[in-house]
């Protein structure tokens, strides 16, 4: 995009885009989604969210890791491993 069109607001919406859920896997009782996204250097940042429960009881956490790949293919990946990995590793404590 040109520089004028950025300044005078041409060439659509920019509207940041929210976390989009790129694989969703379950373990252990938890639901584990990756929710990769691009990085200002032009790759894709690890990160996701646990969860457990439904409705009121939903319990959440959301993680983004330092970890970067050229492909969301393989962010994706390492993001569910890197959720697998918290479960595994802290189980209920880390929604305290």
């Amino acid at each position: 995009m040109s520089f004028w069109k950025r300044i005078f607001g041409g060439g659509g919406s920019q509207e940041p885009e929210g976390p989009k859920t790129t694989a969703e896997v379950e373990h252990n009782g938890f639901v584990i989604r990756a929710q990769p996204y691009r990085a200002g250097n032009g790759q894709y940042q690890t990160a996701g969210i646990v969860m457990k429960g439904e409705g009121e009881t939903l319990r959440e956490h959301r993680f983004v890791r330092a970890d970067s790949f050229p492909s969301i293919d393989d962010a994706t990946e390492f993001s569910l491993r890197k959720g697998r990995q918290l479960v595994d590793e802290q189980g209920e404590r880390m929604f305290r």
